[in-house]
């Protein structure tokens, strides 16, 4: 099983891992992995790995199973041979924009208290699928909403429960599409805000910001109808 960095320190950049396997696509299993795997909505990271005098550009990261992550190289190369240790360096911009974003689709899960149908996360932008009849009276307010959250500086934070545990609590379950990661025995939740502050709970797998001041201001773009009940609503880093 490769071991997910991501999860233990989101803010991390560079980090030490060991080949353990290579795909017969060429990509690369790590014993470690700061890479981000795409999944929930979330691209996969993107960066480089050094090794001896030798240095391999990563286009993406993509989950071989729930066990194991593979780092994906942008162009045909020779790879690390299996048992070689390698430092890990991500594209650090890209990531945190992708965590801004991401962290910002929660609180847009709060002003828009519906069932998710389905999700996407940009470096720029990202955007929510609602199960939706009709769209919402007035967007400015909900802009208002979300840019308060972000103001109010909110810690953003984790704990783990069992997977019984979230059966027995569907409620904290928003996405109607994408279910979270269970098998493993225990389920991440991502908590935004804390004791009467808080506003969010849900499970998630993704990486998140520390705070919501970090998000920076929102702009609510197009909202666009998917279906009889479904609306696509985008959310913009204004800044």
């Amino acid at each position: 099983m490769t071991d997910r960095l991501y999860l233990k320190n989101a803010y991390a950049r560079d980090a030490k891992g060991h080949v353990t396997a290579h795909t017969p696509e060429g990509g690369i299993v790590l014993s470690k992995s700061l890479f981000y795997p795409t999944s929930g909505g979330q691209p996969g990271d993107s960066g480089h790995i050094v090794w001896v005098d030798a240095t391999l550009e990563i286009a993406t990261t993509i989950k071989l199973d729930a066990w194991q992550i593979a780092l994906i190289p942008a162009e045909p190369q020779p790879l690390p041979p299996v048992g070689t240790e390698i430092m890990q360096h991500i594209d650090w911009d890209r990531r945190y924009r992708h965590m801004r974003v991401h962290t910002a689709l929660h609180l847009l899960s709060v002003v828009l208290p519906l069932p998710v149908t389905g999700g996407s996360i940009g470096t720029e932008k990202g955007r929510l699928d609602f199960d939706m009849a009709e769209p919402p009276e007035d967007k400015s307010k909900l802009e208002e909403l979300l840019n308060a959250m972000v103001a109010l500086n909110l810690p953003v934070s984790e704990s783990w429960i069992t997977d019984a545990e979230l059966r027995d609590n569907p409620g904290l379950v928003k996405t109607m599409s994408v279910k979270p990661p269970v098998g493993e025995g225990q389920v991440r939740l991502v908590r935004i805000g804390e004791g009467e502050s808080q506003v969010d709970l849900q499970p998630c797998g993704g990486t998140h910001v520390a705070r919501t001041g970090e998000i920076g201001k929102l702009r609510i773009g197009k909202i666009e109808k998917k279906g009889r009940q479904n609306r696509r609503v985008y959310l913009h880093l204004d800044g």
